[in-house]
């Protein structure tokens, strides 16, 4: 991944906050690495160097800042497209894949040797992918130390160390001080939580368009297992066979969500942070995905229109996919209603006390393989759908995997009954939230393309799309909401028309 050294420099001079966690300032006099909105006095150019990732100026011998706290900065935006391959890597690592696997058994995950995945992160991220996982670890328990009440122990936990001694000697290492002393410095500020709900807050690069991710979330929230407002989304959760609660708000004044997490399991916590994270679109970087799209003058109007428009993620995979079939040749709320019924009929009963919403846990795969779902009035041929798809989960012929690309899961899926190219290309861009996924068959896109002049068939959307990669999940989202609220066709024959195709839960308000 190339620096512009110039833009860089103007970007740390001035502390644009649009380019937080898109780079990071090594400072070779005291030895440390920034942010660049550190609010520190500004080093002299000769001093500093530019890294493309916290990773690589750890490798580099630099310790991280402890002012400006690069553990706090948005993600590294190393997913933006240029490599598919280090963009499933880097979701793998982030679930796990390096705390107790290999290089060797992350390469292979992902169909290419080690030698090659290494070439492809010191390109990409200037590092190591043992150096990304284990710089990712380390920011997040430093996270976890200032902003939550964790015992020490619990921090170690959640963050992949395999043990307190290792945790120990890794601050000792890096930060010239141990995980306790940097505790009571937190205590010392008033950072440090308290013991309770554990409360963490997730960084952004603005603008972030809350109202229209939370508005899409909400039209579609699955009853007893998801509860939507205009200012907080809560869900149930299962992970490792332990059930949960999240809750999730934005920060006012600030380019950060407040996430707040209630699990039995603090190991859990990491991959808890990373869903999240894609469930709200956090790691975009809004500026670059604008310029490009802004290029065909043809979208132009329509991405100003819209900043900080964002690709809604899916908590899980499999619940996204059970709930995208539940949509075909339904409105949004029929197939609400439908995932309701499906939970409240299969889904694990809860008790969460206050939370008398969220009483519900999502079905298992294994728990739907051999249902009758006929008895809450599916069509035979649905009930078939996701029994299918079920099975073959359980089978492991259909993975939602992070080392899956949107081909290979839309190979998979469409073998399956039921689930066409449609439901496929809109399962990879929400459930593996691939950038680039482009349902060009569907209605919705279609009207819009149409009344933009930009095409009157698939094949026409598909071929206009091209100079949209690698962000066309994101040109769907703005033809979508440009096609919102528009009537373009009589009532009768567009309920006819929609009726006729077997649709997929479409990203638009009214259906």
């Amino acid at each position: 991944m190339n620096l512009d050294p110039e833009v860089c420099e103007r970007a740390r001079l001035a502390r644009d906050v649009r380019f937080d966690g898109r780079f990071f300032i090594g400072v070779r006099t005291t030895g440390i690495y920034c942010r660049p909105i550190c609010p520190v006095r500004p080093p002299k150019a000769e001093n500093v160097r530019f890294f493309p990732s916290a990773a690589a100026a750890a490798e580099a011998g630099f310790r991280p800042c402890l002012r400006c706290r690069p553990e706090a900065a948005p993600g590294t935006p190393a997913w933006r497209g240029t490599a598919a391959t280090v963009s499933r890597a880097l979701r793998l690592i982030a679930e796990g894949a390096l705390d107790d696997g290999t290089v060797e058994q992350l390469a292979a995950r992902l169909g290419i040797g080690p030698r090659h995945l290494t070439r492809l992160f010191i390109r990409h991220l200037g590092a190591s992918p043992r150096a990304v996982g284990q710089t990712r670890r380390l920011l997040f328990a430093k996270k976890l130390i200032d902003e939550t009440g964790l015992s020490l122990a619990q921090v170690a936990m959640a963050s992949g160390f395999g043990s307190i001694r290792r945790f120990n000697a890794v601050f000792q290492q890096v930060y010239k001080a141990t995980p306790g002393a940097l505790r009571q410095a937190a205590r010392r500020r008033g950072a440090a939580g308290s013991p309770g709900p554990l409360t963490l807050r997730l960084g952004f690069r603005p603008p972030f368009d809350w109202p229209t991710i939370i508005g899409y979330l909400r039209t579609r929230a699955i009853p007893d297992v998801e509860a939507v407002d205009a200012d907080r989304y809560r869900r149930s959760i299962l992970l490792d066979g332990r059930a949960g609660r999240i809750e999730v708000r934005p920060v006012t004044g600030r380019s950060q969500l407040e996430l707040l997490v209630a699990h039995p399991d603090a190991r859990a916590l990491f991959t808890i942070v990373e869903r999240v994270r894609r469930l709200f679109d956090l790691d975009a970087d809004p500026a670059e995905i604008t310029q490009h799209l802004q290029q065909d003058h043809r979208l132009s109007a329509l991405v100003g229109a819209r900043p900080g428009l964002r690709l809604p993620g899916a908590w899980d995979g499999f619940e996204l996919a059970v709930r995208a079939i539940l949509g075909q040749q339904v409105t949004v709320k029929g197939a609400s209603t439908l995932a309701g019924r499906l939970a409240a009929a299969y889904g694990e009963r809860l008790d969460f006390g206050a939370d008398r919403d969220l009483e519900r846990l999502f079905p298992t795969a294994e728990r739907l393989a051999g249902a009758d779902l006929a008895e809450i009035g599916l069509p035979k041929a649905r009930a078939g759908a996701i029994r299918a798809l079920a099975q073959a989960v359980c089978d492991g012929r259909v993975s939602f995997d992070s080392a899956l690309g949107a081909d290979a899961l839309a190979r998979a899926l469409t073998q399956l009954p039921g689930i066409g190219g449609w439901t496929a290309q809109y399962v990879a861009m929400r459930a593996l939230h691939e950038p680039d996924a482009f349902p060009a068959d569907d209605l919705g896109l279609l009207r819009a393309a149409e009344n933009l002049g930009l095409a009157k068939s698939p094949k026409e959307l598909s071929a206009s799309a091209e100079v949209w990669r690698p962000w066309r999940a994101y040109a769907a989202i703005h033809l979508w909401h440009s096609e919102a609220g528009k009537n373009p066709r009589k009532a009768g024959e567009r309920r006819r028309a929609e009726r006729e195709t077997v649709r997929g839960d479409v990203l638009q308000p009214h259906g």
